[in-house]
């Protein structure tokens, strides 16, 4: 005989999500939208499901491995289910909002899934909150991106960060420069994302020396930018490495506390950006809370665009936890107007059922820490 099947059992990469932290995640969610709103981004709502050939384009189509698919009863055609909402808005912003004036300031809050977890991530259905910024060009708009993220997380309570800062198309330009191209070009940029040095010195050919220095002085910002007048590069790099320096100039204006690094060779999980890029990293939280940067939001002839993403589940790891409200035990028959005064002043009231039972179990049995008895709140 089969036993019958787990009930609570979920595949694996998806869990429930129970109190509080469903209620704490909410929250977070909520003040984090009040900080992006307050500065001019606008809330967009996009759907979990959209037809594979659009989620997929542009810019979507660095998601392909990581999307879920289905077919659609109604149509016979293929869906896919979002696994990253910056491809949507991105969307949104081309067709929807095509008329409307740039820059273009758009945020978002919702759930993604993806077909496969990480080491770093194994959930595979989580939250994100981002913003985007269509239409603006300037290197203002890259610090505002970056400044905006910051701003976000450290509003609920995510305070030691840690900003690393990359140029993902140095690389490319570099390789170009020096005739890198091919199997030679592609075992570089492995060699390059595993900062192995040896194989880097070994595999880079001409580019070697300008490659391995860029390594050696991946860090600290002011330092890591102090490094380079130390450096011989191809004249092609410096319109790159200049904008970089006037991000970081400009971060740096408006947030001297906070810890910023440059890491000039990295490339992973920025594969559709096309300028400055970033990660945010919260001490003492395992995984990033958050990436964003420069990109095109239509594929290689879109509009510029910068933007940033950040991941709740890693957020809700690295904020404090919320302080437990007051739950306050109502006895039967308590007037309406006691309860609603009480939750006025933040309180949580659980109401009672059985006008038979003691009020003082029944608080106990509920977890709640009061209970109101003739007027007034007693702690138990």
């Amino acid at each position: 005989m089969t036993d019958a099947p787990n009930a609570a059992l979920l595949p694996e990469g998806f869990y429930d999500v129970l109190p509080p932290d469903a209620a704490q995640e909410a929250a977070v969610i909520e003040r984090m939208m009040a900080v992006l709103g307050g500065h001019g981004f606008d809330r967009v709502k996009p759907p979990l499901v959209e037809f594979e050939d659009t989620l997929l384009s542009g810019v979507g189509a660095s998601m392909a491995r990581h999307t879920f698919r289905l077919m659609d009863p109604m149509g016979s055609r293929m869906l896919g289910l979002r696994a990253d909402m910056t491809v949507q808005v991105a969307r949104i912003a081309r067709s929807r909002l095509a008329a409307a004036p740039r820059p273009l300031r758009l945020a978002y809050a919702g759930e993604v899934l993806q077909v496969r977890g990480t080491q770093l991530r194994p959930e595979r259905q989580f939250a994100q909150v981002g913003a985007e910024l269509i239409g603006g060009a300037q290197p203002a708009a890259d610090a505002e991106a970056a400044l905006l993220a910051v701003e976000a997380l450290q509003a609920v309570g995510v305070d030691r960060l840690a900003l690393d800062l990359t140029e993902p198309t140095l690389v490319p330009a570099l390789l170009g420069a020096h005739g890198v191209a091919g199997e030679a070009g592609t075992a570089l940029r492995h060699a390059l994302d595993r900062k192995d040095a040896a194989a880097v010195a070994q595999l880079g050919g001409a580019a070697a020396a300008a490659l391995s220095a860029l390594l050696a002085a991946s860090g600290p910002a002011d330092a890591a930018l102090a490094a380079l007048s130390r450096i011989e590069l191809p004249a092609v790099t410096r319109p790159i490495l200049d904008r970089l320096a006037e991000v970081v100039r400009l971060i740096r204006a408006s947030a001297p506390e906070l810890m910023v690094t440059v890491d000039f060779v990295e490339h992973r999980g920025f594969e559709y950006h096309t300028g400055v890029a970033f990660t945010l990293f919260a001490r003492g939280a395992r995984g990033e809370v958050g990436r964003g940067g420069r990109y095109r939001a239509n594929g290689a002839e879109g509009e510029e665009a910068t933007g940033f993403t950040l991941f709740m589940d890693t957020v809700l790891r690295a904020a404090p936890p919320p302080e437990a409200p007051r739950r306050v035990f109502l006895p039967r028959g308590t007037a309406p107007a006691e309860g609603a005064a009480l939750r006025a002043q933040g309180h949580v009231t659980i109401a009672g059922l059985d006008p038979g039972a003691d009020p003082l179990v029944e608080a106990r049995r509920l977890g709640c820490g009061w209970v109101l008895r003739d007027g007034r709140l007693d702690e138990l």
